[in-house]
């Protein structure tokens, strides 16, 4: 069977193989490798056998090492940043890393009950049987504490705040009372949580003190210069290329290229040499967004074209990125075609290509 989107454990599975075969450090009980060789596995390297290890975090080591070091104490760790930020993607692969398992997630929700953080029923044996330990439904985060692994719980600051707290007990006592039975799960050592948070949705749910000081907080930022986001563009469009069989649509690097440009110029207010100023869309222009982009244009051309990427490929998806709003972001648009792109040399015909789509 043909898995569309495969765990960080499997698609990595030889990385993570070679990574435990040569680690040579102190792992915490129950790790699957040591805090220096999951930073090894998330920023990459060459191990002391030869085999290369690829990098999938492009940014400060630091950051990372700050996440791991957390991980290996009781505290649990909150990434942090705007959309795109690389936030789930860091999550999942330090779980994987860690624990062998990135699977026991949590999507946080508005609309999200305490049962999806602490444990649910089985009605058909909770009528017939009433409450028992066979009518229970472990949550992910009751098996993450039975197990001794980790839980990656997304979009904390969407939950709402009762439920948010359910978490308290969980982290500052690290067990999960079960009233109904008259027990608890003590957590197994190994176990904790990850939780990821979008500094946009902070007004939705923001964390009472109580539970902020039961995380460390690590803010992922947007990617620093032009040539690292390039560069992280470049490889993500390479993996997702090959997994979504879009291989064989090219894409030129001054493409990559020109599309980071645009949305580094759009989302920072001013072009690149800081010489113009510029409105900014309502949208989040973030380096995910930059790689849907072209994944649509290698969609378009391949089946639709003759597989080479090019401006009149990627106009429509690029409109759409920009302009959520239209009442809105439609104007600004309008303003950094004429007054940016239009001027730029070797740029005519990304810009005759974004006048006919909109």
């Amino acid at each position: 069977m043909d898995i569309l989107r495969p765990h960080a454990e499997n698609v990595f599975a030889a990385e993570l193989v070679a990574l435990a075969a040569s680690d040579q450090h102190v792992r915490p009980r129950n790790w699957k490798l040591s805090p220096w060789a999951v930073v090894t596995y998330l920023m990459g390297g060459k191990l002391d056998t030869g085999e290369e290890i690829s990098p999938k975090y492009f940014g400060q080591r630091r950051l990372i090492e700050v996440a791991v070091a957390t991980l290996a104490t009781d505290r649990a760790l909150l990434l942090m940043g705007v959309p795109g930020t690389a936030k789930t993607w860091v999550s999942e692969h330090l779980a994987a890393a860690i624990s062998g398992n990135s699977t026991l997630l949590v999507q946080g929700t508005a609309g999200m009950s305490e049962d999806a953080l602490r444990y649910g029923w089985n009605y058909a044996r909770l009528l017939a049987e009433g409450p028992s330990e066979r009518a229970l439904v472990a949550s992910p985060v009751m098996h993450g504490m039975q197990h001794g692994q980790l839980v990656r719980i997304e979009e904390l600051t969407r939950i709402p705040s009762d439920v948010q707290d359910a978490l308290i007990t969980i982290l500052s006592e690290k067990t999960l009372p079960i009233p109904e039975l008259n027990t608890e799960v003590q957590a197994t050592r190994g176990f904790n949580i990850i939780a990821t948070a979008n500094d946009r949705d902070r007004g939705v749910n923001e964390l009472s003190s109580a539970l902020q000081r039961r995380f460390n907080t690590v803010v992922l930022p947007l990617p620093s210069s032009l040539e690292e986001e390039v560069e992280i563009v470049q490889t993500r469009v390479n993996q997702l290329g090959k997994a979504l069989e879009l291989a064989e649509a090219k894409v030129p690097s001054e493409e990559i290229r020109r599309l980071v440009t645009i949305f580094r110029e759009l989302r920072s207010g001013r072009t690149e040499d800081g010489k113009l100023k510029l409105k900014s869309p309502t949208a989040t222009l973030s380096t995910a967004e930059v790689i849907s982009v072209i994944n649509s244009g290698q969609s378009l051309c391949l089946h639709f074209g003759d597989g080479q990427l090019r401006a009149r490929d990627l106009a429509s998806s690029l409109t759409g990125a920009i302009i959520k709003d239209t009442s809105l972001d439609a104007e600004v648009w309008q303003e950094y075609l004429e007054t940016v792109i239009k001027g730029r040399e070797g740029w005519g015909d990304l810009y005759r290509a974004c006048k006919e789509g909109v």
